[in-house]
């Protein structure tokens, strides 16, 4: 019988982190009336037939049992212009939506203004896995416009519209 190995240190898995290049998305849905969001670069297209997408969002997070308890969820793929957005909703503001220019989408859920991207999903299914629910979403609507997009790696923000192709 082979010996497992030892888990990685936990500082090591956050440099691993660190390297992989991902986009910048703010997750929303209604808590009754009120608008509720968190900065998320836990996202993943799963299907484009039938188009379905994955966040995953941790436990403890405020936004979390809104999230968990709704029926749709908007994913909202910010652009370059958004530092101040996704400052916001990566903090731990009681109201992340006070002077924030956004509006319902077609079931409810907030759409941010200036993002490069909107979607608005229905949930599928919550799996839990440890210390995060991971949301399997269909994606009931959706927009895109022509705003470079934001992409983040190593603790930084960068131009995603400013990348150099290798091809």
């Amino acid at each position: 019988m082979t010996a497992l190995a030892p888990t990685p240190d936990i500082d090591v898995m956050k440099q691993v982190n660190r390297q992989f290049v991902t986009g910048v998305t703010v997750v929303t849905a209604m808590d009754g009336e009120t608008p509720r969001g968190l900065a998320v670069n836990a996202f993943s297209s799963i299907s484009l037939d039938p188009p379905t997408v994955m966040v995953c969002v941790q436990h403890t997070s405020s936004t979390h049992d809104c999230l968990f308890q709704a029926e749709h969820l908007a994913i909202n793929i910010l652009s370059t212009d958004q530092l101040d957005v996704v400052g916001r909703f990566a903090s731990k503001s009681a109201d992340k939506f006070a002077d924030l220019d956004w509006e319902s989408g077609p079931y409810g859920s907030p759409l941010i203004a200036r993002s490069r991207a909107r979607m608005e999903v229905r949930i599928r299914e919550r799996l839990r896995a440890t210390t995060h629910t991971i949301f399997i979403c269909r994606v009931v609507h959706a927009t895109v416009t022509d705003r470079p997009p934001m992409v983040y790696s190593a603790g930084k923000f960068f131009d995603g519209g400013a990348l150099t192709s290798l091809g």
